[in-house]
């Protein structure tokens, strides 16, 4: 692995150029295996570091840890000493760059804990050296980098950022499970606050992905990934909103949206759902909202937006209740519901801010006897917000299970689901996503919610 005292951005920039530069990924996660495997295929050296032993211990074994990752060029690059993973974080100092993939969640109050980020800068300001480049990739609010890292990064190195460190941000775009884009595809936004750290960085990503976005500052990169996120969940709480309306008025959404987007300008397809799931889109608005307090600005729009997606899964119940009524004859409490999908999204293990867990919690909480089946997600990891549905394991989804169910709830369309078993055997079918229709199966017990 490459070490250098020189920060010279010329010379870093050629060393880039020529693969002579270890990169260093803090954060094996969702983000962080495919930037280090982006890296890899570009050839250069890889070093990941992350808190997880366990983690650490599968990567530099070979092993897959991400069912939806393709990781034998990692396994390959580990073999022959492209790329070792450690959590040994006093070795922050080797990676010529360092690329901060960590987690940045909301707090107890739905404010923003940056207190993985913290930790890092921390870590990595000890064993900080000359000529090391520091990006931070989590989705935060703007100022974050050079407001809270900055400052901890030049205090305790004593090193001076675009003289002889380099500092700056380029936002995440990982969409996990998505065949189409992957990190050494999708254009990379970078910002820096000195001409040398944005060179040196729009440098390196240039290397790894190909196209890159610069842009003027790292509290401009900062936004831009808070706004892709915002479109989104604001475009979702719409079409959300309206599927609650044209339900009401006897219309489907689903058709009027295939429709709609027969249009070829003017419109872009979003789809209602159970609610919002994932690492982002349920998270960054409040980032936003959060930082405008500061500037004594309301941002009512996004916050509306947050209200209407939050409330989703309440409403799908109350869709569920109302037809174990009409259908079955039979109240929620003590009734026993088959969950399908525990997953945020379809073909991923991620169950970060999934709306199942939400719903499951809502469902016990009322008394119905729940269970779920997943094949990406066989038993449900530990999380802050919900405690009580650590451990609960997938049921196998056989049609003896099915019809031990007075509901079938379909929460996360997989692909590979046997759907046909479900639409055949349940006595009721609550759909959120519109597959049963996708796949040509209706029926008088099967209802979108």
């Amino acid at each position: 692995m490459s070490r250098t005292p020189n920060s010279d951005p010329s010379v870093l920039v050629e060393r880039i150029a020529n693969r002579d530069f270890t990169v260093g990924i803090v954060g094996m996660g969702y983000v962080g295996v495919p930037l280090a495997l982006a890296a890899l295929k570009a050839g250069f050296p890889v070093m990941g570091f992350d808190v997880n032993a366990e983690l650490v211990a599968d990567l530099n074994a070979g092993r897959n840890v991400f069912k939806h990752i393709a990781m034998e060029p990692m396994a390959d690059a580990a073999r022959n000493g492209r790329f070792s993973a450690t959590a040994d974080l006093s070795q922050l100092g080797v990676p010529d760059a360092l690329l901060i993939a960590v987690p940045t969640p909301l707090g107890p109050h739905r404010e923003p804990d940056l207190s993985y980020v913290v930790r890092t800068t921390q870590a990595i300001a000890t064993t900080l050296r000359k000529g090391q480049t520091i990006i931070l990739e989590s989705t935060t609010y703007p100022g974050t980098t050079a407001e809270v890292m900055l400052p901890v990064l030049e205090a305790v190195s004593g090193l001076r950022v675009g003289q002889d460190i380099f500092l700056a941000y380029s936002p995440e775009r990982e969409d996990p499970g998505n065949r189409q884009y992957d990190a050494s595809s999708i254009p990379k936004v970078v910002g820096a606050d000195d001409a040398a750290s944005l060179a040196i960085t729009d440098a390196l990503y240039g290397a790894i992905v190909g196209t890159t976005v610069p842009v003027s500052s790292t509290a401009t990169a900062e936004a831009v990934k808070l706004t892709e996120n915002i479109f989104r969940s604001v475009n979702i709480a719409l079409v959300n909103e309206l599927k609650t309306i044209y339900s009401a008025m006897g219309i489907d959404v689903w058709e009027v949206i295939e429709a709609a987007k027969t249009k070829p300008f003017g419109y872009m397809p979003f789809y209602p759902g159970p609610g919002l799931g994932g690492h982002c889109i349920p998270i960054d608005p409040f980032y936003l909202t959060w930082k405008a307090r500061e500037y004594d600005i309301a941002t009512q729009f996004i916050e509306l937006a947050g209200m209407i997606n939050t409330r989703m899964p309440h409403l799908v119940i109350e869709r569920l209740a109302q037809l174990l009524d009409e259908k079955c004859a039979l109240p929620l409490s003590g009734a026993r519901v088959l969950l399908i999908g525990m997953a945020y999204k379809k073909n991923v293990a991620d169950t970060r801010e999934s709306p199942a867990l939400k719903l499951m919690e809502i469902l016990q909480r009322r008394g119905a006897i729940t269970a779920f089946h997943d094949p990406h997600v066989p038993i449900i990891p530990p999380t802050r917000e919900h405690p009580t549905l650590a451990g609960l394991a997938s049921t196998p989804l056989t049609v003896e299970a099915v019809k031990a169910h007075d509901a079938v709830l379909l929460v996360t369309d997989h692909d590979g689901l046997d759907y046909a078993l479900m639409a055949r055997h349940a006595g009721l079918v609550i759909d959120t996503r519109n597959a049963f229709a996708r796949h040509d199966l209706t029926g008088t017990h099967i209802h979108k919610a």
